[in-house]
């Protein structure tokens, strides 16, 4: 996945792995996660869409766009079975105060998927990754601001 505009790496990578390996080496490893989301980072910076949520705007507007690549890559890499090395807060916590909706939620979700699709995740790999996304969903919408 390095190549943002399109990259035959993780095809490759999950033809090219045992039937028993990890989604996180399906995926071509911490170089194909990275790559991924680069590009994923990116589009969900300029999706107006995900942006009407004032406390994400916020957040985008003060935080550093390279380091919240790190901290999504470093989840991505732990979520899909390599190695431990996401120092962030859990789900819960990081969007407690964000207020995010259920359609808010589907906006990001729908930002994910398309950029699996665009940089060439395999179908099976691509389900397994929106599976793990969609099993934060309770974590990550929380109640509306007050």
């Amino acid at each position: 996945m390095p190549d943002p505009v399109h990259t035959p790496d993780a095809a490759t990578a999950a033809k090219k792995t045992p039937a028993d390996a990890s989604l996180y080496e399906r995926l071509g490893g911490m170089y194909g996660i990275a790559g991924a989301v680069d590009v994923l980072v990116d589009r969900l910076y300029d999706n107006a869409s995900a942006n009407t949520n004032p406390h994400v705007a916020a957040f985008h507007a003060k935080q550093g766009q390279a380091g919240f690549k790190f901290l999504v890559t470093a989840w991505s890499i732990e979520q899909t079975g390599g190695p431990k090395c996401y120092p962030g807060r859990d789900m819960r916590e990081a969007h407690a105060h964000l207020a995010v909706s259920n359609h808010e939620f589907d906006i990001v979700s729908g930002e994910i998927a398309a950029t699996l699709f665009h940089v060439g995740v395999p179908a099976k790999e691509h389900a397994e990754f929106m599976n793990i996304v969609e099993s934060y969903r309770s974590m990550v919408v929380g109640p509306p601001a007050k």
